[in-house]
């Protein structure tokens, strides 16, 4: 138990920079006293002391705001960073080095008994407000972007975010669109390649055909370098460039 305890409190300090001590983690985190009293739960749970544990369970949800069932099955090194609002169901497994935020539901889809909770593999971060429910594996290293609703398995290192959530295009487009959005001076991360907001699309279309424009634009300056034509260097710093000024200086 107290191993357990010394490695949950080392994992605040890996994971929260705001950490100073081992008697601020221990006395004023929150998440580290929901976790102890889940540990205590779980094991009067697992002695058949199950109105005990419930009522352990409960009064760790009234001091903390965080409802852990007390049969759920949380590994090593668990994090809850702020954690108001966290509800973790009772067939929900976690494995060990897992971070939630504040407001994260571990929820269930259906009212069968057996397994209707989530299981998050090792490493799995879910960002503040996600809800992830049902009988789904999230795999190790995978991410859940804030708010999003996660109905089905997410992949291994893979990032989830949106309502339904999708996973983020890391193809080799999707790089492309992200390397484009940056040279323009925002990000497009998060907006999914298969999102059906038409927005998104239109800014995708924009983003492929800026990324096309400038492998044409870098393609015709290597060709013209090649015939021993000095181009401006203004042209070649450009981002897009207008084909009739281009027409004038090869002329």
């Amino acid at each position: 138990m107290f191993r357990l305890l010394s490695e949950d409190i080392r994992a605040v300090f890996d994971r929260d920079p705001a950490a100073r001590s081992f008697w601020e983690v221990l006395t004023c985190y929150p998440g580290i006293h929901a976790l102890i009293l889940h540990r205590l739960a779980h094991w009067l749970w697992g002695h058949r002391l199950r109105w005990m544990a419930r009522f352990v369970g409960y009064f760790s949800r009234f001091l903390t705001g965080i409802e852990i069932h007390p049969a759920a099955q949380i590994g090593r090194r668990f994090f809850i960073d702020h954690g108001m609002g966290v509800v973790i169901g009772e067939t929900a497994e976690i494995r060990d080095d897992v971070t939630l935020y504040h407001g994260v539901t571990l929820g269930g889809t259906s009212w069968n008994k057996g397994k209707r909770h989530p299981t998050l593999e090792n490493g799995v971060v879910i960002g503040a407000g996600a809800m992830v429910l049902g009988p789904i594996t999230i795999a190790a290293g995978a991410k859940v972007g804030s708010n999003a609703v996660v109905t089905k398995a997410v992949p291994a290192g893979a990032t989830a975010v949106g309502n339904p959530a999708r996973v983020i295009d890391h193809s080799e487009q999707g790089r492309q669109r992200e390397a484009q959005a940056e040279k323009m001076g925002f990000s497009a991360y998060a907006v999914a390649g298969d999102q059906d907001d038409p927005l998104a699309k239109a800014i995708h279309g924009l983003l492929d055909h800026a990324a096309e424009t400038d492998r044409r634009l870098e393609s015709l300056l290597r060709e013209l370098d090649a015939q021993g034509v000095k181009c401006d260097e203004e042209v070649k710093a450009a981002d897009s460039f207008d084909p009739q000024y281009l027409s004038k200086i090869v002329d």
